[in-house]
């Protein structure tokens, strides 16, 4: 493995069906925790225990075998070593039903809804590209707001499983700024948009984001 000192060479592809196999093998037999296959948001509570595990890869086999993107993977010499889930926040179910989590304003928004790096590549800014490079998906596509619900820790360290939405300070690092806070550990960050000209527009601290002047991409 490479010091860590020395700048990962990183390589990001979309999950496809072609790369399904590469998704397994990162989340590993437990579906990277407790059965989870990153379904948690886009399913009732009670559909996503009555399917965990098996149900819930299958579930998402089905959403990439149909078409969707859900996320992007990231590689490291040929080897998965990281996930990023986003999507339309239309897409999880779960999101309209935070009190917490609501909704800031009535623009349209893709969410980053759970990051998952691969032990051994924790701590060593791969979050940080992802974060980018899922954003620069949602762009793509047509996404002009990309946010994400990272927690900010009330302690320096705090375990890997409950920091799987990203931690504040990589968001940060990523471009994203604060747009609200419904709770003390767990704001809403949105990040920068380039428009027209080059110009970037940031999400203000006063909880609205500054509309883009015009679509890009």
């Amino acid at each position: 493995m490479k010091p860590r000192s020395k700048k990962l060479s990183l390589v990001f592809h979309p999950l496809t069906l072609e790369r399904w196999d590469d998704f397994e093998l990162l989340f590993g037999p437990r579906g990277a925790c407790a059965g989870c296959w990153c379904m948690l948001w886009r399913l009732t509570r009670s559909e996503f225990d009555r399917q965990k595990g098996d149900g819930n890869r299958q579930a998402m086999h089905d959403l990439v075998a149909a078409g969707a993107a859900p996320g992007i993977l990231t590689y490291h010499d040929g080897r998965p070593i990281g996930w990023c889930a986003v999507a339309p926040r239309a897409e999880y179910p779960a999101l309209a039903r935070s009190r917490v989590l609501k909704p800031i304003d009535d623009a349209p928004v893709w969410s980053i809804s759970c990051l998952f790096v691969a032990k051994g590549w924790r701590n060593r800014g791969v979050s940080v590209e992802l974060l980018k490079a899922a954003a620069a998906h949602a762009r793509r596509h047509g996404g002009k707001v990309v946010e994400g619900y990272p927690v900010e820790p009330r302690q320096p360290r705090m375990p890997d499983v409950f920091a799987w939405t990203g931690v504040v300070a990589a968001f940060r690092r990523a471009g994203f700024v604060e747009a609200a806070r419904g709770s003390a550990t767990r704001p809403i960050m949105r990040c920068a948009t380039p428009v027209r000209g080059g110009r970037t527009v940031k999400a203000r601290r006063s909880g609205r984001s500054a509309a883009p002047a015009a679509r890009k991409r």
